[in-house]
């Protein structure tokens, strides 16, 4: 399962994607932190399935501003609907993760 949360900025929609297991986590490795579990309101929106979350997705793509990714369901389905690319893909503690910005 799967937590997608929208926000609305003026320049578009901002998403918030995380496996639900890793919902309470803070990933550390070297200088990086992800700290889900103190920011989890950012992405604790809908709980949704792989399939639910796919199509969430896909109806938000052209309004997508900037995108925050966590987890390997999350960051599959992100790059199954080409919100982000596998080598944009980065891992923390074995984690992956990506990070998406519409430049304008």
């Amino acid at each position: 399962m799967i937590y997608l949360k929208v926000h609305k900025s003026e320049h578009g929609s901002v998403i918030g994607m995380c496996d639900k297991e890793l919902i309470d986590s803070v990933l550390e490795e070297g200088d990086v932190t992800i700290d889900v579990k103190s920011y989890a309101s950012f992405y604790k929106g809908d709980l949704l399935n792989q399939n639910q979350a796919s199509k969430r997705l896909e109806e938000h793509l052209g309004e997508i501003y900037s995108a925050n990714i966590v987890g390997k369901e999350s960051v599959g389905i992100a790059m199954a609907v080409s919100l982000i690319h596998k080598d944009n893909v980065k891992r923390i503690s074995g984690v992956p993760y990506a990070h998406a910005y519409k430049i304008i």
